[in-house]
Protein backbone atom coordinates (compact mmCIF):
# COMPACT_ATOMS: atom_id res chain seq x y z
CA UNK A 1 0.00 0.00 0.00
CA UNK A 2 2.30 2.64 1.13
CA UNK A 3 5.39 3.89 2.52
CA UNK A 4 8.68 3.39 0.72
CA UNK A 5 10.64 6.69 2.14
CA UNK A 6 6.92 8.35 2.89
CA UNK A 7 7.51 7.36 6.53
CA UNK A 8 11.24 6.70 6.21
CA UNK A 9 11.26 10.66 7.08
CA UNK A 10 9.34 9.68 10.46
CA UNK A 11 12.90 9.15 12.19
CA UNK A 12 15.53 10.56 14.37
CA UNK A 13 12.82 13.38 14.79
CA UNK A 14 14.21 13.77 18.33
CA UNK A 15 18.15 13.14 18.18
CA UNK A 16 17.41 9.95 19.84
CA UNK A 17 18.65 6.50 19.33
CA UNK A 18 17.86 4.34 21.91
CA UNK A 19 14.09 3.00 22.70
CA UNK A 20 12.86 3.39 25.82
CA UNK A 21 11.51 0.00 27.47
CA UNK A 22 10.44 -0.21 30.89
CA UNK A 23 10.92 -3.34 33.13
CA UNK A 24 8.57 -6.16 32.62
CA UNK A 25 7.14 -6.22 36.26
CA UNK A 26 5.59 -2.67 35.34
CA UNK A 27 3.30 -4.98 33.02
CA UNK A 28 0.20 -3.37 34.61
CA UNK A 29 0.74 0.62 35.35
CA UNK A 30 -2.00 2.17 36.64
CA UNK A 31 -2.07 4.83 33.11
CA UNK A 32 -3.42 2.17 31.12
CA UNK A 33 0.09 0.91 29.73
CA UNK A 34 1.02 -3.04 29.49
CA UNK A 35 4.00 -4.77 28.42
CA UNK A 36 2.92 -8.02 26.41
CA UNK A 37 5.58 -11.07 25.10
CA UNK A 38 4.63 -11.93 22.00
CA UNK A 39 7.83 -13.76 21.46
CA UNK A 40 10.97 -14.76 23.71
CA UNK A 41 12.63 -11.35 24.05
CA UNK A 42 10.49 -9.52 21.93
CA UNK A 43 7.87 -7.25 24.13
CA UNK A 44 5.79 -4.85 23.00
CA UNK A 45 4.04 -1.99 25.11
CA UNK A 46 0.09 -1.21 24.88
CA UNK A 47 -2.48 0.60 25.98
CA UNK A 48 -5.61 -0.98 26.75
CA UNK A 49 -8.19 1.33 28.29
CA UNK A 50 -11.17 -1.01 29.64
CA UNK A 51 -14.25 1.33 30.36
CA UNK A 52 -16.17 1.19 33.41
CA UNK A 53 -18.91 -1.65 32.97
CA UNK A 54 -22.06 -2.13 34.61
CA UNK A 55 -22.43 -5.40 36.59
CA UNK A 56 -23.09 -8.76 35.03
CA UNK A 57 -26.49 -9.16 34.55
CA UNK A 58 -27.43 -5.10 34.29
CA UNK A 59 -28.17 -4.76 30.74
CA UNK A 60 -30.29 -8.10 30.53
CA UNK A 61 -32.26 -6.65 33.82
CA UNK A 62 -32.97 -2.92 31.46
CA UNK A 63 -33.79 -4.64 28.56
CA UNK A 64 -36.60 -6.59 30.45
CA UNK A 65 -37.64 -3.38 32.32
CA UNK A 66 -38.05 -2.16 28.12
CA UNK A 67 -39.89 -5.06 27.03
CA UNK A 68 -42.13 -4.97 29.97
CA UNK A 69 -42.66 -1.19 29.56
CA UNK A 70 -43.29 -1.71 25.73
CA UNK A 71 -46.32 -4.22 26.59
CA UNK A 72 -47.94 -1.65 28.62
CA UNK A 73 -47.98 0.97 26.61
CA UNK A 74 -47.56 -0.62 23.08
CA UNK A 75 -44.27 1.22 22.20
CA UNK A 76 -41.75 -0.20 19.88
CA UNK A 77 -38.19 -1.60 21.86
CA UNK A 78 -35.21 0.03 21.00
CA UNK A 79 -32.75 -3.09 20.42
CA UNK A 80 -29.71 -0.99 20.19
CA UNK A 81 -27.94 -3.13 17.01
CA UNK A 82 -30.31 -3.85 13.93
CA UNK A 83 -28.67 -6.77 12.46
CA UNK A 84 -28.66 -6.42 8.45
CA UNK A 85 -27.07 -9.10 6.57
CA UNK A 86 -25.28 -7.97 3.54
CA UNK A 87 -25.23 -10.99 0.67
CA UNK A 88 -21.31 -10.28 -0.58
CA UNK A 89 -20.94 -11.98 -3.90
CA UNK A 90 -17.88 -10.74 -6.22
CA UNK A 91 -16.61 -12.07 -9.87
CA UNK A 92 -12.57 -11.21 -9.90
CA UNK A 93 -11.01 -11.88 -13.22
CA UNK A 94 -7.25 -10.72 -13.91
CA UNK A 95 -5.84 -11.30 -16.94
CA UNK A 96 -2.38 -11.21 -18.54
CA UNK A 97 -2.13 -7.84 -19.32
CA UNK A 98 -3.05 -7.31 -15.60
CA UNK A 99 -6.19 -6.02 -16.53
CA UNK A 100 -8.46 -6.44 -13.22
CA UNK A 101 -12.04 -6.69 -13.98
CA UNK A 102 -14.77 -7.01 -10.70
CA UNK A 103 -18.32 -7.87 -11.18
CA UNK A 104 -20.32 -7.29 -8.08
CA UNK A 105 -22.86 -10.24 -8.59
CA UNK A 106 -24.81 -10.21 -4.41
CA UNK A 107 -26.97 -7.03 -3.37
CA UNK A 108 -26.51 -3.75 -4.10
CA UNK A 109 -25.47 -1.63 -0.97
CA UNK A 110 -26.74 1.86 -0.60
CA UNK A 111 -25.65 4.03 2.26
CA UNK A 112 -23.98 6.78 3.14
CA UNK A 113 -21.93 7.46 6.70
CA UNK A 114 -24.81 9.97 8.70
CA UNK A 115 -23.70 12.93 10.53
CA UNK A 116 -23.28 12.34 14.43
CA UNK A 117 -26.50 13.69 15.71
CA UNK A 118 -25.01 14.21 19.48
CA UNK A 119 -22.97 16.24 20.41
CA UNK A 120 -21.08 19.31 19.22
CA UNK A 121 -18.24 18.25 17.41
CA UNK A 122 -18.85 18.24 13.63
CA UNK A 123 -17.10 17.25 10.52
CA UNK A 124 -14.54 20.46 9.02
CA UNK A 125 -15.22 21.48 5.10
CA UNK A 126 -14.55 17.94 3.53
CA UNK A 127 -14.82 16.71 0.15
CA UNK A 128 -16.80 12.99 -0.27
CA UNK A 129 -15.78 10.44 -2.87
CA UNK A 130 -18.12 7.69 -1.70
CA UNK A 131 -17.79 4.56 -3.47
CA UNK A 132 -20.88 2.60 -5.55
CA UNK A 133 -20.42 -0.77 -4.70
CA UNK A 134 -21.86 -1.96 -7.48
CA UNK A 135 -19.43 -0.45 -10.44
CA UNK A 136 -20.77 -0.74 -13.84
CA UNK A 137 -17.49 -2.63 -15.80
CA UNK A 138 -16.91 -0.40 -19.25
CA UNK A 139 -15.08 -2.72 -20.39
CA UNK A 140 -16.36 -6.13 -19.94
CA UNK A 141 -14.58 -8.74 -21.33
CA UNK A 142 -17.55 -10.42 -22.52
CA UNK A 143 -18.58 -9.86 -26.21
CA UNK A 144 -22.51 -8.20 -25.81
CA UNK A 145 -25.06 -9.89 -27.48
CA UNK A 146 -25.35 -8.41 -30.99
CA UNK A 147 -28.90 -8.62 -32.62
CA UNK A 148 -30.05 -10.53 -35.35
CA UNK A 149 -29.62 -8.80 -38.55
CA UNK A 150 -32.39 -7.36 -40.38
CA UNK A 151 -32.78 -9.33 -43.75
CA UNK A 152 -31.95 -6.29 -46.92
CA UNK A 153 -34.45 -5.07 -49.57
CA UNK A 154 -34.41 -7.46 -52.33
CA UNK A 155 -31.91 -6.23 -55.34
CA UNK A 156 -29.90 -4.45 -52.62
CA UNK A 157 -26.46 -5.92 -51.58
CA UNK A 158 -26.22 -7.47 -48.48
CA UNK A 159 -23.95 -5.83 -45.80
CA UNK A 160 -20.71 -7.90 -44.99
CA UNK A 161 -20.98 -8.87 -40.95
CA UNK A 162 -19.47 -7.18 -37.65
CA UNK A 163 -16.06 -8.64 -37.31
CA UNK A 164 -16.13 -11.10 -34.69
CA UNK A 165 -14.38 -10.33 -31.05
CA UNK A 166 -11.58 -13.00 -29.72
CA UNK A 167 -12.30 -13.76 -26.12
CA UNK A 168 -9.39 -12.88 -24.03
CA UNK A 169 -8.43 -16.01 -21.64
CA UNK A 170 -8.23 -14.79 -18.25
CA UNK A 171 -5.17 -15.48 -16.01
CA UNK A 172 -7.08 -16.18 -12.93
CA UNK A 173 -11.05 -16.01 -11.55
CA UNK A 174 -11.81 -15.54 -8.59
CA UNK A 175 -15.23 -16.22 -6.97
CA UNK A 176 -16.32 -14.70 -3.55
CA UNK A 177 -19.55 -15.50 -1.76
CA UNK A 178 -20.28 -14.83 1.77
CA UNK A 179 -22.93 -13.35 3.71
CA UNK A 180 -21.83 -10.68 6.51
CA UNK A 181 -24.33 -8.85 9.31
CA UNK A 182 -23.37 -5.22 9.73
CA UNK A 183 -24.75 -3.54 12.71
CA UNK A 184 -23.96 -0.40 14.39
CA UNK A 185 -21.18 -0.61 17.38
CA UNK A 186 -22.28 0.94 20.77
CA UNK A 187 -19.67 1.84 23.17
CA UNK A 188 -20.80 0.55 26.17
CA UNK A 189 -21.16 -3.51 24.60
CA UNK A 190 -18.31 -5.38 25.84
CA UNK A 191 -17.88 -6.90 22.39
CA UNK A 192 -16.80 -4.68 21.20
CA UNK A 193 -12.95 -3.28 20.55
CA UNK A 194 -11.09 -0.68 18.85
CA UNK A 195 -7.45 -1.39 17.43
CA UNK A 196 -5.10 1.50 16.87
CA UNK A 197 -2.17 0.95 14.45
CA UNK A 198 0.95 3.46 13.72
CA UNK A 199 3.06 3.35 10.91
CA UNK A 200 7.02 3.53 10.25
CA UNK A 201 8.23 5.58 12.86
CA UNK A 202 5.15 7.22 14.94
CA UNK A 203 4.04 4.78 18.12
CA UNK A 204 1.06 4.36 19.94
CA UNK A 205 1.11 8.36 21.39
CA UNK A 206 0.16 9.53 17.68
CA UNK A 207 -2.96 8.14 18.59
CA UNK A 208 -3.84 10.05 22.19
CA UNK A 209 -6.56 11.60 20.79
CA UNK A 210 -8.46 9.25 19.72
CA UNK A 211 -7.81 7.13 22.51
CA UNK A 212 -8.89 9.32 25.11
CA UNK A 213 -12.02 10.24 23.10
CA UNK A 214 -13.16 6.75 22.61
CA UNK A 215 -12.91 5.83 26.21
CA UNK A 216 -14.45 8.61 27.43
CA UNK A 217 -17.33 7.26 24.88
CA UNK A 218 -16.93 3.96 26.74
CA UNK A 219 -15.58 1.52 24.34
CA UNK A 220 -12.60 -0.16 25.02
CA UNK A 221 -9.45 0.63 23.24
CA UNK A 222 -5.90 -1.36 22.29
CA UNK A 223 -2.90 0.19 20.99
CA UNK A 224 0.41 -1.21 20.68
CA UNK A 225 3.92 0.11 19.54
CA UNK A 226 5.37 -2.02 17.01
CA UNK A 227 8.81 -3.90 17.40
CA UNK A 228 11.40 -0.87 17.86
CA UNK A 229 9.03 1.77 18.25
CA UNK A 230 7.88 4.03 21.35
CA UNK A 231 8.68 1.80 24.42
CA UNK A 232 8.80 -2.11 22.73
CA UNK A 233 12.04 -3.38 22.65
CA UNK A 234 14.47 -2.91 19.71
CA UNK A 235 15.86 -6.16 18.35
CA UNK A 236 19.04 -5.33 16.64
CA UNK A 237 18.68 -8.02 13.76
CA UNK A 238 17.01 -6.81 10.58
CA UNK A 239 14.63 -9.30 10.26
CA UNK A 240 13.02 -8.65 13.75
CA UNK A 241 10.99 -5.70 11.01
CA UNK A 242 9.91 -7.48 7.95
CA UNK A 243 6.24 -7.06 7.61
CA UNK A 244 5.78 -10.67 7.93
CA UNK A 245 7.65 -10.59 11.45
CA UNK A 246 5.69 -7.59 12.89
CA UNK A 247 2.30 -8.77 11.25
CA UNK A 248 2.60 -11.98 13.24
CA UNK A 249 3.41 -9.44 16.62
CA UNK A 250 0.10 -8.11 15.96
CA UNK A 251 -1.78 -11.19 15.09
CA UNK A 252 -0.45 -12.25 18.70
CA UNK A 253 -1.77 -9.09 20.04
CA UNK A 254 -5.00 -9.20 18.35
CA UNK A 255 -5.67 -12.49 19.62
CA UNK A 256 -5.35 -11.47 23.35
CA UNK A 257 -7.53 -8.43 23.02
CA UNK A 258 -9.69 -9.29 20.28
CA UNK A 259 -13.74 -9.65 21.01
CA UNK A 260 -17.15 -10.73 18.80
CA UNK A 261 -16.42 -7.59 17.07
CA UNK A 262 -13.59 -5.71 16.45
CA UNK A 263 -12.59 -2.50 14.71
CA UNK A 264 -9.38 -1.63 13.07
CA UNK A 265 -8.12 1.82 12.49
CA UNK A 266 -4.42 1.81 10.55
CA UNK A 267 -2.60 5.01 9.70
CA UNK A 268 0.14 4.35 6.59
CA UNK A 269 1.82 1.06 7.19
CA UNK A 270 -0.03 0.56 9.67
CA UNK A 271 -2.71 -0.30 7.08
CA UNK A 272 -1.18 -2.87 5.46
CA UNK A 273 -1.26 -4.55 8.85
CA UNK A 274 -4.62 -3.56 8.94
CA UNK A 275 -6.03 -5.54 5.66
CA UNK A 276 -4.07 -8.76 6.58
CA UNK A 277 -5.41 -9.06 10.13
CA UNK A 278 -8.50 -7.99 8.24
CA UNK A 279 -8.21 -10.97 5.36
CA UNK A 280 -7.10 -13.68 8.35
CA UNK A 281 -10.13 -13.14 9.85
CA UNK A 282 -13.15 -11.86 8.22
CA UNK A 283 -15.62 -13.39 11.13
CA UNK A 284 -13.36 -11.38 13.76
CA UNK A 285 -12.78 -7.60 11.99
CA UNK A 286 -16.18 -6.12 11.66
CA UNK A 287 -14.75 -2.78 10.40
CA UNK A 288 -11.51 -1.24 8.91
CA UNK A 289 -10.66 2.84 8.82
CA UNK A 290 -7.93 3.50 6.93
CA UNK A 291 -6.01 6.66 7.32
CA UNK A 292 -3.38 7.98 5.09
CA UNK A 293 -2.44 4.24 3.55
CA UNK A 294 -2.23 4.80 -0.11
CA UNK A 295 -3.40 2.34 -3.20
CA UNK A 296 -4.33 -1.50 -2.95
CA UNK A 297 -0.37 -2.57 -4.05
CA UNK A 298 1.89 -5.13 -3.07
CA UNK A 299 4.62 -3.96 -0.95
CA UNK A 300 8.35 -3.85 -2.57
CA UNK A 301 11.73 -2.62 -0.34
CA UNK A 302 12.63 0.70 -0.67
CA UNK A 303 15.03 2.26 0.60
CA UNK A 304 16.29 6.14 0.40
CA UNK A 305 20.28 6.33 -0.53
CA UNK A 306 19.79 8.99 2.85
CA UNK A 307 19.15 6.45 5.17
CA UNK A 308 21.92 4.07 4.16
CA UNK A 309 24.60 6.60 5.76
CA UNK A 310 26.17 5.53 8.53
CA UNK A 311 24.38 6.12 11.81
CA UNK A 312 26.41 8.96 13.42
CA UNK A 313 26.06 11.13 10.08
CA UNK A 314 22.27 10.43 10.58
CA UNK A 315 22.03 11.51 14.08
CA UNK A 316 23.65 14.65 13.13
CA UNK A 317 21.29 15.18 10.46
CA UNK A 318 18.18 14.52 12.46
CA UNK A 319 17.37 18.11 13.22
CA UNK A 320 17.17 18.49 8.74
CA UNK A 321 15.12 15.60 8.91
CA UNK A 322 12.82 16.73 11.44
CA UNK A 323 12.24 20.10 9.66
CA UNK A 324 11.69 18.22 6.17
CA UNK A 325 8.93 15.97 7.88
CA UNK A 326 7.00 18.97 9.31
CA UNK A 327 6.72 20.77 6.50
CA UNK A 328 5.80 17.33 4.04
CA UNK A 329 4.00 16.03 7.47
CA UNK A 330 1.62 18.59 8.55
CA UNK A 331 -0.59 20.91 6.22
CA UNK A 332 0.84 24.10 8.94
CA UNK A 333 4.36 24.83 10.20
CA UNK A 334 3.41 26.32 12.95
CA UNK A 335 3.93 26.20 17.05
CA UNK A 336 1.37 23.64 17.66
CA UNK A 337 2.77 20.98 14.97
CA UNK A 338 5.92 21.32 16.45
CA UNK A 339 5.24 20.30 19.89
CA UNK A 340 3.18 17.37 18.12
CA UNK A 341 6.46 16.31 16.91
CA UNK A 342 8.27 16.69 20.36
CA UNK A 343 5.68 14.80 22.64
CA UNK A 344 6.53 11.33 24.07
CA UNK A 345 8.06 8.81 22.08
CA UNK A 346 5.76 9.82 18.92
CA UNK A 347 8.87 9.43 16.54
CA UNK A 348 11.79 8.02 18.61
CA UNK A 349 12.97 5.81 16.23
CA UNK A 350 16.95 4.45 15.93
CA UNK A 351 18.20 4.77 12.41
CA UNK A 352 18.83 1.05 12.10
CA UNK A 353 15.17 0.29 13.23
CA UNK A 354 13.97 2.50 10.23
CA UNK A 355 16.78 1.15 8.02
CA UNK A 356 15.49 -2.88 8.68
CA UNK A 357 11.72 -1.36 8.90
CA UNK A 358 12.00 0.20 4.86
CA UNK A 359 13.51 -2.44 3.59
CA UNK A 360 11.47 -5.49 5.25
CA UNK A 361 8.44 -3.59 3.04
CA UNK A 362 8.23 -7.10 1.14
CA UNK A 363 4.61 -8.46 1.34
CA UNK A 364 3.59 -9.52 -2.96
CA UNK A 365 0.30 -11.09 -1.28
CA UNK A 366 -1.16 -7.75 -1.04
CA UNK A 367 -2.06 -6.78 -4.57
CA UNK A 368 -4.97 -5.75 -5.67
CA UNK A 369 -7.17 -8.95 -5.96
CA UNK A 370 -5.94 -9.38 -2.35
CA UNK A 371 -7.74 -6.04 -1.21
CA UNK A 372 -10.77 -7.21 -3.25
CA UNK A 373 -11.35 -10.18 -1.43
CA UNK A 374 -12.03 -7.82 1.48
CA UNK A 375 -16.13 -7.88 2.25
CA UNK A 376 -15.84 -5.84 5.47
CA UNK A 377 -16.81 -2.33 5.25
CA UNK A 378 -14.19 0.02 5.45
CA UNK A 379 -13.79 3.81 5.73
CA UNK A 380 -10.81 5.78 3.76
CA UNK A 381 -9.60 8.97 5.49
CA UNK A 382 -6.93 11.50 3.26
CA UNK A 383 -5.78 14.73 3.97
CA UNK A 384 -5.71 16.91 0.90
CA UNK A 385 -2.76 18.49 1.73
CA UNK A 386 -0.46 14.73 1.63
CA UNK A 387 2.57 15.24 0.32
CA UNK A 388 3.63 11.61 0.78
CA UNK A 389 0.54 9.76 -0.18
CA UNK A 390 -1.23 10.85 -3.99
CA UNK A 391 -5.05 10.91 -3.48
CA UNK A 392 -4.95 8.95 -6.46
CA UNK A 393 -3.71 5.78 -4.50
CA UNK A 394 -6.60 6.46 -2.13
CA UNK A 395 -9.14 6.57 -4.97
CA UNK A 396 -7.52 3.33 -6.48
CA UNK A 397 -8.44 1.81 -3.53
CA UNK A 398 -12.14 2.94 -3.12
CA UNK A 399 -12.65 1.41 -6.50
CA UNK A 400 -11.12 -1.67 -5.57
CA UNK A 401 -12.94 -2.53 -2.36
CA UNK A 402 -15.86 -3.69 -1.87
CA UNK A 403 -17.60 -1.60 0.57
CA UNK A 404 -15.32 1.33 0.86
CA UNK A 405 -15.80 4.71 1.55
CA UNK A 406 -13.44 7.81 0.78
CA UNK A 407 -13.24 10.58 3.03
CA UNK A 408 -10.97 13.82 1.88
CA UNK A 409 -10.27 16.27 4.82
CA UNK A 410 -9.30 19.58 3.56
CA UNK A 411 -7.48 20.83 6.14
CA UNK A 412 -5.63 17.90 6.69
CA UNK A 413 -1.99 16.26 5.77
CA UNK A 414 -0.22 12.81 6.76
CA UNK A 415 -0.47 13.31 10.26
CA UNK A 416 -4.51 13.91 9.79
CA UNK A 417 -5.23 12.67 12.87
CA UNK A 418 -3.01 14.64 15.30
CA UNK A 419 -3.60 17.84 12.83
CA UNK A 420 -7.51 17.76 13.13
CA UNK A 421 -8.14 15.58 15.99
CA UNK A 422 -12.32 16.45 16.48
CA UNK A 423 -12.69 16.12 12.40
CA UNK A 424 -11.28 12.33 12.32
CA UNK A 425 -12.61 11.88 16.04
CA UNK A 426 -16.02 12.60 14.79
CA UNK A 427 -15.61 10.67 10.84
CA UNK A 428 -14.50 7.30 13.27
CA UNK A 429 -17.45 7.82 15.20
CA UNK A 430 -19.90 8.33 12.61
CA UNK A 431 -18.88 5.01 10.97
CA UNK A 432 -18.47 2.86 13.92
CA UNK A 433 -22.40 3.87 14.58
CA UNK A 434 -22.99 3.42 10.68
CA UNK A 435 -25.85 1.06 9.10
CA UNK A 436 -26.57 -0.11 5.81
CA UNK A 437 -29.47 1.18 4.45
CA UNK A 438 -30.81 -1.53 2.72
CA UNK A 439 -34.06 0.05 1.35
CA UNK A 440 -33.34 1.07 -2.04
CA UNK A 441 -31.21 -2.14 -2.76
CA UNK A 442 -31.08 -3.95 -6.26
CA UNK A 443 -32.43 -0.53 -7.46
CA UNK A 444 -31.71 0.73 -10.92
CA UNK A 445 -32.36 4.36 -10.78
CA UNK A 446 -30.82 4.55 -7.06
CA UNK A 447 -27.88 2.66 -9.41
CA UNK A 448 -27.73 5.54 -12.03
CA UNK A 449 -27.63 8.80 -9.68
CA UNK A 450 -25.03 6.95 -7.24
CA UNK A 451 -22.46 6.29 -10.21
CA UNK A 452 -23.64 10.14 -11.58
CA UNK A 453 -22.86 11.57 -7.95
CA UNK A 454 -19.69 9.39 -7.80
CA UNK A 455 -18.68 10.75 -11.08
CA UNK A 456 -19.26 14.50 -9.98
CA UNK A 457 -17.20 13.94 -6.48
CA UNK A 458 -14.61 13.39 -8.83
CA UNK A 459 -14.36 15.72 -10.92
CA UNK A 460 -15.09 18.16 -7.98
CA UNK A 461 -12.06 16.38 -6.33
CA UNK A 462 -9.57 17.03 -9.20
CA UNK A 463 -10.24 20.19 -10.25
CA UNK A 464 -9.71 21.38 -6.69
CA UNK A 465 -6.47 19.53 -6.54
CA UNK A 466 -5.45 20.60 -9.92
CA UNK A 467 -5.96 24.93 -8.34
CA UNK A 468 -4.06 24.04 -5.42
CA UNK A 469 -1.18 23.51 -7.26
Amino acid sequence: MLTSITDGILCCLTGKTDNLVLPLESSEPSDGFKFVEVKPGRVLRVRHIIPERPPPGAEEKAVGKKEEASERDGSPVDSGDADISVHCKRKITVYRNGQLVIENLGDVLHSEILQCQDGDLEPCSTVEVELADYKEIASSPDPKPVPPPVPPPQGEQKPAPPPRRRRRKPKRTLMIDSKRVITSCKGTHSDVALFFIHGVGGSLDIWSSQLDFFARLGYEVIAPDLAGHGASTAPQIAAAYTFYALAEDLRAIFKRYARKRNILIGHSYGVSFCTFLAHEYPDLVHKVVMINGGGPTALEPSLCSIFQLPSCVLHCLSPCLAWSFLKAGFAHQGAKEKQLLKQGNAFNVSPFVLRAMMSGQYWPEGDEVYHAELTVPILLVHGMCDKFVPVDEDLRMAEILLFGFLKVIDEGSHMVMMECPETVNTLLHEFFLWEPDMSSKNSLQGEKEQTAAKTDALQTLKHKKNGDK
